[in-house]
């Protein structure tokens, strides 16, 4: 009998929980004590950028024009904006451009910015000073460094029409011109963002161990030798987040291309789709039209954030 009681009493207890005690145990849970600070926030973040991407895809289904009500009705709702763009000229001349600028732009950014670094990282004579000379026009902001430009390629006075005349070239119509108005853009933003890439690439140089060096030049490899097969395939990490930076901007990067380019109508070969579609609704009055081609620019966002995210993952800092 005391051994029936021994084993009784060892057996763990099943006893259901009560409501009261379910409910007291969610409301001390720390996400929930602390839903005032992040709660309202988060409402606020998902109506105005979720609900506006909704909203946004919403009007794309209909034939909204100018500020007139739109018909939601579902007999209403259709893919002819979408495939109006597809078939447009403007369009696709304009998604060749952000194309462009994606590659190009972020390509000779990333390639200069690890050069500028590299450079830096050797301790070169004013270093300090060629480092701010970089790092200054990103403390610029789009507009003004848009301006500053814009007197450069000026055709009568600018800079670089100055040394076009002075090498025998005669004045260039940089801007004006479409078949290099886009290169020349791209010219710019790269005068702006080098300097960003440079800081990243920098950083990373500065956060390895100096024995690899040491062990490099004992095994008699040169410098060159040494960063080409040492010490670049290390800064995978660096290129990844700087480009993503970059290509994301080069995606939206109406501020700049406006400043610099809009006052040409039509636009003189430099138009991308951020520009393409605030022209087709605040000027043209075709929202509707507007709203598919921010679609397809929200879905060329996500081709670049989501393997970025997939990236992490897989590394583990997600």
């Amino acid at each position: 009998m005391g051994t029936t009681d021994t084993t009784e009493s060892t057996k763990p207890r099943t006893e259901e929980v009560g409501w009261e005690t379910k409910v007291r145990y969610f409301l001390n849970n720390d996400l929930v004590r602390s839903s005032p600070y992040w709660g309202i926030p988060f409402l606020l973040m998902g109506i105005a950028v979720y609900g506006g991407i909704g909203f946004n895809t919403a009007i794309s289904l209909t034939d909204a024009r100018g500020l007139g009500a739109p018909d939601y009705s579902l007999s209403n709702l259709d893919f002819e904006m979408y495939t109006q763009a597809l078939g447009s000229s403007a369009f696709l001349s304009a998604a060749q451009n952000n194309l462009v600028l994606l590659i190009v732009f972020t390509t000779i950014c990333l390639l200069l910015g690890l050069f500028l670094a590299i450079l830096l990282d050797q301790g070169i004579r004013y270093n300090n000073t060629v480092q701010t000379i970089y790092l200054l026009p990103m403390a610029l902001s789009f507009v003004i460094t848009a301006q500053v430009w814009l007197w450069i390629y000026n055709y009568d006075f600018g800079l670089m029409n100055i040394i076009t005349r002075a090498v025998g070239i005669g004045p260039v119509d940089w801007i004006g011109n479409p078949s290099i108005a886009l290169g020349s853009v791209i010219f710019a933003l790269i005068w702006q963002f080098s300097g960003y890439t440079m800081v990243v690439y920098l950083a990373g140089l500065r956060s390895l161990p100096d024995d690899q060096f040491e062990a490099a030049h004992v095994d008699g490899a040169s410098t060159l030798k040494t960063y080409i097969r040492i010490i670049i395939p290390q800064m995978k990490e660096a290129s990844v987040s700087a480009a993503v930076v970059l290509m994301v901007f080069a995606l939206k990067a109406f501020t700049f291309l406006y400043a610099l380019t809009g006052r040409y109508r039509p636009p003189n070969g430099t138009d991308i789709l951020a520009t393409l579609m605030v022209r087709q609704a605040f000027k043209l009055g075709k929202w509707a039209y507007s709203a598919a081609i921010a679609t397809y620019l929200l879905i060329l966002a996500l081709g670049v954030i989501a393997p970025y995210l997939y990236y992490q993952y897989r590394q583990g800092s997600l």
